[in-house]
């Protein structure tokens, strides 16, 4: 594979050593899928976008005090292209390519569109590391069995999830249906920390950090922030996770479990607008970051 020039890599990397796939250890892979968007549409537009807003980010961490990509060089690869494949075979598509990047031994970093995506990530996963535990940031605890008669969907993408018999923890669920609340509370490889029971309990993270196994996949959704940190998403709830809790919580799961891979989903760009990708490739590095130097953490 062969990792984009400047202009379309992630950061707007300048010098070939840096952003070269033989050289890089982080792989941002671009996953632009969007069929089953149900309020509104425009996510298949967001890797782009966070990619663009990227080239804003400075290389220096002032909260790490270093220049992360110096020491750890991030190759960005050409978006997955579907054609006519959806559903089930968009799902193949995407585990066929994660599978070939951690073939190479990279860590990859996915910049989906719908949350649907992630199941295709996470089969690749499943392929390599054992004792998995999915942490999911997100509005919604998207566990519905099916929805618009699609088992697909990006609101069932977490049920699919949790079929393949792995250990799932959520963060900041404010919506969700019946259904998915009866599913919960009947499973017990689902743990569910929702944002009224954030805002009231101090020890959550150290509760939530409890509920991981060894191997940690975290999924975010972008609508898990309050929409006055990342309103460009496509189903936007209010009262949700705030920017410095979310860094310090992502710090501790860094420190203490072992982060196999990540993604960033859901981004739905506003023209005139670049809050939310700009926020999210910050976010982006800021995890590459905490990854590369967990030491210090």
């Amino acid at each position: 594979m062969k990792g984009l020039t400047t202009d379309e890599n992630f950061l707007g990397i300048e010098d070939e050593n840096l952003y070269s796939y033989k050289n890089a250890k982080y792989v941002i892979q671009q996953v632009p899928y969007e069929h089953t968007s149900s309020y509104l549409q425009g996510s298949a537009r967001g890797p782009a976008a966070i990619i663009n807003a990227s080239h804003f980010v400075e290389f220096y961490d002032e909260e790490l005090d270093v220049e992360t990509l110096i020491t750890n060089p991030i190759a960005t690869i050409a978006p997955i292209e579907f054609g006519d494949k959806i559903d089930a075979e968009a799902i193949a598509l995407i585990e066929e390519h994660t599978t070939a990047l951690l073939n190479d031994n990279k860590f990859v970093v996915s910049l989906g569109a719908e949350h649907t995506v992630t199941l295709g990530f996470v089969k690749a996963f499943m392929k390599k590391f054992e004792s998995i535990t999915v942490l999911q940031f997100d509005a919604h605890s998207d566990l519905r069995l099916s929805y618009h008669d699609n088992i697909y969907s990006h609101a069932s993408v977490m049920a699919r999830i949790h079929e393949l018999g792995l250990n799932l923890t959520q963060i900041g669920i404010r919506a969700q249906c019946k259904q998915e609340s009866d599913l919960i509370k009947a499973s017990p490889d689902i743990n569910t920390f929702y944002a009224h029971q954030i805002r009231a309990n101090p020890n959550w993270m150290d509760e939530a950090i409890a509920t991981l196994t060894d191997n940690v996949y975290i999924s975010i959704d972008a609508d898990g922030f309050d929409p006055s940190i990342v309103p460009s998403v496509g189903t936007a709830e209010p009262g949700g996770l705030y920017w410095e809790e979310t860094l310090a919580f992502l710090r501790k799961v860094i420190n203490a479990k072992n982060v196999i891979g990540f993604d960033v989903v859901e981004i739905a760009p506003i023209e005139g607008q670049i809050l939310s990708e700009y926020a999210m490739a910050k976010l982006v590095y800021r995890l590459i970051g905490y990854i590369s130097f967990k030491e210090n953490l």
